[in-house]
């Protein structure tokens, strides 16, 4: 760790040598680094040191002393592994976070030149989130003790990337006395604390306790002085035109106005990401980048009442801007001032579709009649009729905003218009679209991509016998059974990390809780399948109509994904092959569910691109 100044490096500091704690964590959402108020203590989160195998003695001789020497090599406060411990199963928190298992709260004391672990943590508590952003961290505001959120392990560890339904609290830890302290909800799930600049309010998202593993969330406000929390903003379960929700993993590191009484933060609204001010006294919600050509607004940091901010568009690379917020009552317009411009790329068009579903013939309620959205991403004109590229989201619970990917500009530079489909159930449409979804997987999510499809090719100048499939996760799952139920509607399908087969996640997926939740089954702990509820779930998953696919599939896989595990996609490419399915394998063997990188991601769009073009 090295801490610079005006005038230069003020300490280097080798942390690990100091053998108090393992790998620093510096991402995810356990990690912070911050200051403390005075400026001479950092804040950070650390894996929880743990003994270490020592190599084999030279001299094989039980019970034989150790030479002179051999330990000299051996960092320092190493503590070796008692015999028969060496290979003892260790949890971690899934997908992602396979090198997160106990994570610890460490503080530097710079003026003091000394590091501690803080101990007071109770042990059924992972705790994280401990930096404010920003250089900042959550200490109160007197520096005597430390905000943080704490994550319930007992009795096992459930996957926590993109699971914003972990039971979860914000807590406060008096340095002095030990004491730690819940302030957020006993059985809830809170995250992302942020404190305002005058140190009276405690700003913190709120959710439940299971079910979806996204979902719109509260926005509470504790005061400090009192321990008296207040709801600022509930879940929303409708969307308005004004607000449709809170969706965001995690609030701005610096969300606060000057005046500790309004906050800007981003957040899905239907297909966009809006940046919204919210006046946390009058509990009043105001949208600053509605009706913007640019459809995704991410705010990087708040500071001195200066907005800096990033915008993009499908057909827009992110452009750097500037606002300065006016005083309350009087923020609109705001007056966006670009730092870095990026042009518009030529020959890339974008609209939105809304999409009615039909009715089913059972009694009208709000899940099954409430309207979704599709991005429709178009080539030149002049190229019509357009093949098109058709791709449902993973999740499921999540969205396509209208931001800038640049896989699927290129697509359309290859000619091929996309059609990005936001089926019920996404984020960004409230809350009861998300939950209409529990049950239905398979089904509601299938039968909206399917009329998406229908609605763009009717209205649209695009062709009807030139269709694709791309997808991954949860939207392969809906692509496969798109392909079984219309085997010769689409010419080609590029699939990541494939959901082919529902029993077969139980024992290999992080979140196993999912497998029951979607399918509108309750979940505990020491759940264990039965066997009609098994059957429910092969005959939901598109394995088990794979003989009726006739379209060539394109698979990619990471070898270390823990969400869905490779061999879903190995299955798939086997009984492909044997049926006489044109089926290609792409195997990642470092790749995890997302398959990133820059080497993985470009290997993967050139074998999708190539496959389209070569099939379509």
């Amino acid at each position: 760790l090295q801490v610079w100044g005006s005038s230069g490096r003020s300490h280097s500091v080798d942390l690990t040598a100091l053998g108090k704690h393992g790998e620093v964590y510096a991402e995810g959402p356990f990690a912070c680094l911050a200051w403390s108020h005075s400026e001479t203590r950092l804040l950070y989160v650390a894996e929880k040191s743990r003994p270490k195998p020592r190599p084999p003695c030279p001299w094989d001789v039980p019970g034989a002393a150790r030479l002179a020497g051999e330990d000299e090599d051996e960092e320092v406060g190493a503590m070796a592994v008692p015999q028969g411990e060496q290979f003892v199963y260790h949890e971690d928190w899934g997908e992602a976070l396979s090198a997160r298992s106990v994570p610890v709260l460490c503080i530097l004391d710079l003026a003091g030149s000394s590091l501690s672990v803080l101990e007071d943590i109770p042990e059924h508590l992972s705790p994280g989130q401990a930096g404010q952003g920003a250089g900042r961290a959550l200490w109160s505001p007197d520096d005597r003790g430390v905000v943080f959120v704490g994550w319930w392990h007992k009795p096992f560890r459930l996957g926590l990337r993109a699971c914003s339904n972990r039971r979860s609290g914000i807590f406060h830890l008096d340095l002095a006395s030990g004491r730690c302290e819940l302030l957020s909800a006993e059985c809830g799930a809170a995250c992302s604390p942020r404190l305002s600049p005058d140190g009276r309010r405690l700003l913190y998202l709120e959710g439940a306790v299971g079910g979806p593993h996204r979902q719109c969330l509260r926005l509470r406000m504790l005061t400090w002085q009192t321990r008296q929390t207040v709801t600022v903003l509930e879940v929303v379960q409708e969307p308005t035109e004004a607000f449709a929700g809170i969706y965001t993993e995690e609030l701005p590191p610096r969300c606060w106005a000057a005046d500790s009484q309004r906050v800007v933060l981003g957040t899905p609204q239907r297909s966009r990401t809006d940046l919204l001010l919210v006046d946390t006294e009058a509990a009043a919600v105001t949208n600053l980048t509605a009706g913007s050509p640019e459809g995704c607004w991410e705010l990087l940091t708040l500071q001195w009442d200066l907005l800096v901010a990033t915008c993009s568009a499908p057909n827009r690379p992110p452009t750097l801007v500037v606002a300065v917020l006016p005083p309350a009552g009087q923020e609109l317009p705001l007056c966006w001032v670009p730092v870095e411009d990026a042009p518009t790329v030529p020959g890339v068009t974008w609209k939105t579709l809304t999409v009615q579903p039909r009715c089913n013939g059972q009694s009208p309620t709000a899940h099954n009649t409430q309207a979704f959205e599709a991005l429709l991403l178009s080539p030149p004109d002049s190229m019509a009729p357009h093949p098109l590229i058709v791709c449902p989201h993973g999740g499921p619970h999540a969205v396509f905003d209208a931001r800038w990917r640049p896989s699927m500009a290129a697509l359309c530079q290859l000619g091929f218009a996309v059609l990005l489909v936001n089926y019920r159930g996404s984020l960004g449409f409230g809350q009861a679209s998300i939950t209409s979804l529990l049950s239905r997987v398979g089904e509601q999510d299938v039968a909206d991509t399917q009329l998406a499809v229908e609605q763009a090719l009717h209205s649209e100048p695009l062709d009807p016998h030139r269709l694709a499939l791309l997808a991954g996760s949860h939207g392969a799952f809906i692509a496969l059974h798109l392909l079984t139920r219309e085997p010769k509607r689409y010419q080609a399908c590029a699939l990541r990390s494939p959901v082919s087969n529902l029993p077969a996640l139980l024992g290999t997926s992080d979140i196993p809780d999912w497998r029951y939740v979607s399918l509108g089954l309750p979940y505990s702990f020491e759940r264990v399948p039965r066997a009609e509820e098994v059957a429910t779930m092969l005959l939901r998953s598109p394995i088990a109509q794979v003989a009726r696919v006739q379209t060539p599939v394109l698979l990619c896989a990471g070898g270390r994904d823990r969400r869905v595990s490779p061999t879903q996609a190995l299955e798939l490419y086997r009984v492909l092959r044997a049926k006489g399915v044109p089926a290609r394998l792409l195997w990642y063997p470092e790749g995890g569910h997302a398959l990133t990188g820059v080497e993985t991601e470009a290997d993967v769009f050139g074998n999708c691109a190539r496959w389209f073009l070569q099939h379509v």
